[in-house]
């Protein structure tokens, strides 16, 4: 017998962000293939599933009781994940579906007259995040979903008014084809809205114990889009007909308001079409998400300059992805392999698109070059990351060369680079441009490490005891004090010191309950502006690693 929720906690909460997960993982491709509007660029589901992932691995760091029952901590960390990860307009307008749930949400648990206000919320959210609302898209599928739930008995329990919402998205869904022209020729629903009924879907099967079974909705067999194209592809002609745009362009806000958003809002709308701006709903230091396709990519960047203070800015070419979409592929793409201490570590760079080696203890050129050679791939970036000195390396690179593979060893010292350095991988690049740039990200990316100290030992800045607390810049250690908070605390600062928009900590598998967070409120209190992302690394000799871009 399965059991069905009458209220969700923090727990099922964060359960239900990973069905979402798993089950747009699984019907990815199916959401690609319907993607004809507003481009038909293929990434649908690509970009749900980027988005859905930033929104959990955002709520990884909250506290063994916060997310255990904590509901509200749980949407809002979700929330504020989708907010800053949103990739593409389809997880921009997702984003503020997690928003809806977060700031409806205010207490540790999640009922049905919660998850009504919740589904309101969101839509009207995404009607005002998008500028000009289209009839047969996600936020008309949204709509359906929150008005019949606003429909139902003022007793209905959880599961009721949760199937409801999901029967009644793919309802609408199946209505799409009729209401937006480009869909009905090319034969197939919306694929925003497809991947919400996905996302309400896995929400009746946290409550109810199984998920509704629904057919895929693909395009009838040899059903062709309006252009004359099959539906699947994606020439540059197609696309660059259809939507008039040469370029989407996204990037972060901060130190900004709403008047100014608003300007940008009409700015934007003058250089383009298909504008999404979004916020995460914070008062005190609140984050823009924005989104636009345009011919004048500099432009749009220019004037989110004037808008605030800009970061994670993302230019795709729609003409030169579908070019290369046209061109057959005569060797697969080339794979990143990152050697990895901690499990936690591990899942989050697989979850980046890279290839692990684990390096739990020691790292040997054998088992490098074996890891090199299980990637199946002729061009391969390793991201070593300390693991093994440069001389091994080197004569690792020789023997993978005589392999006929092309073998790149980036400068990375630490997981903390590596992560920056895949942030700005984009395998559409030249093997060699790709390598610079995270070379490049990498570089700037200064880190340091807290671990306690085991004996007693003569370092730069003196000489440490066992326990005490000891902060390293690189490989040097330049912080020894008693309190290991205190010593992080310091660290932080002298790292800081220089500068920085974005501090990213991985902690290891002793860190103390709380020490996260206690780094993480101090950053935030000292240094006002900076964002911190804390993730669960798992390695084993530092308390916490952090890198500063």
């Amino acid at each position: 017998m399965r059991e069905v929720l009458e209220a969700v906690d923090g727990s099922a909460l964060y359960r239900w962000a990973h069905a979402c997960v798993t089950g747009i993982e699984k019907r990815c491709e199916e959401i690609n293939d319907l993607n004809v509007f507003p481009v038909p660029d293929a990434d649908t589901g690509t970009n749900l599933l980027a988005t859905l992932r930033a929104a959990v691995r955002a709520a990884e760091p909250l506290s063994t009781d916060e997310r255990g029952s904590d509901a509200s901590a749980v949407a809002r960390a979700l929330a504020r994940g989708a907010v800053t990860g949103a990739r593409g307009n389809s997880g921009a307008i997702l984003s503020q579906v997690l928003r809806g749930f977060a700031e409806t949400t205010t207490s540790r648990r999640l009922d049905a007259d919660v998850l009504r206000s919740a589904l309101r919320r969101a839509s009207d959210l995404a009607l005002e995040a998008v500028s000009v609302p289209m009839e047969g898209t996600i936020v008309t599928v949204l709509a359906a979903a929150a008005d019949t739930v606003a429909g139902e008995d003022a007793t209905a329990p959880l599961s009721r008014v949760a199937t409801s919402a999901a029967d009644a998205a793919a309802e609408a869904l199946l209505r799409t084809p009729s209401q937006l022209a480009v869909l009905g020729a090319a034969g197939v629903v919306d694929a925003g809205g497809r991947g919400l009924v996905v996302i309400l879907d896995a929400l009746v099967e946290v409550v109810c114990g199984a998920a509704p079974a629904r057919e895929a909705f693909l395009p009838p067999a040899g059903e062709t889009a309006a252009t004359g194209s099959e539906h699947t592809c994606g020439p540059a002609h197609v696309v660059h007909e259809v939507a008039g745009q040469d370029y989407e362009v996204m990037y972060l806000v901060a130190e900004s308001d709403r008047e100014r958003i608003a300007d940008l809002r009409a700015r934007l709308c003058s250089l383009g079409d298909s504008v999404v701006i979004v916020g995460d709903g914070s008062d005190e230091a609140p984050t823009w998400s924005v989104h636009v396709h345009c011919s004048d990519a500099g432009g749009a960047v220019e004037a989110g300059l004037e808008a605030g203070r800009l970061h994670d800015v993302r230019i795709t070419c729609f003409v030169l992805d579908a070019a290369r979409a046209e061109i057959p592929d005569v060797t697969p793409p080339r794979a990143v392999l990152s050697v990895v201490e901690g499990p936690e570590a591990a899942e989050l760079f697989e979850q980046e698109g890279a290839h692990v080696l684990r390096s739990d203890g020691a790292v040997t050129p054998d088992e490098l070059l074996t890891a090199i050679r299980g990637t199946g791939r002729r061009e391969v970036v390793v991201l070593p990351n300390g693991a093994l000195p440069a001389q091994d390396l080197i004569a690792v690179g020789a023997q993978a060369r005589a392999d006929a593979r092309d073998v790149v060893f980036l400068p990375s010292s630490s997981m903390v680079q590596a992560l920056a350095a895949l942030a700005v991988h984009d395998t559409g690049r030249l093997a060699v441009d790709d390598a610079f740039a995270m070379s490049e990200a990498a570089a700037a990316t200064r880190w340091g490490s807290l671990r306690i100290a085991d004996e007693r030992a003569l370092t730069y800045v003196g000489t440490c005891e066992p326990g005490d607390g000891l902060g390293l810049v690189g490989h040097e250690v330049v912080v020894i004090e008693r309190d290991v908070v205190a010593a992080g605390c310091r660290l932080v600062d002298l790292v800081l010191g220089a500068g920085g928009e974005l501090v990213t900590v991985l902690l290891g598998a002793q860190a103390t309950e709380g020490l996260g967070e206690r780094v993480a409120d101090y950053i935030t209190s000292r240094h006002p502006g900076v964002e911190v992302m804390v993730y669960r690394g798992g390695q084993s000799r530092d308390l916490l690693q952090f890198g500063v871009e």
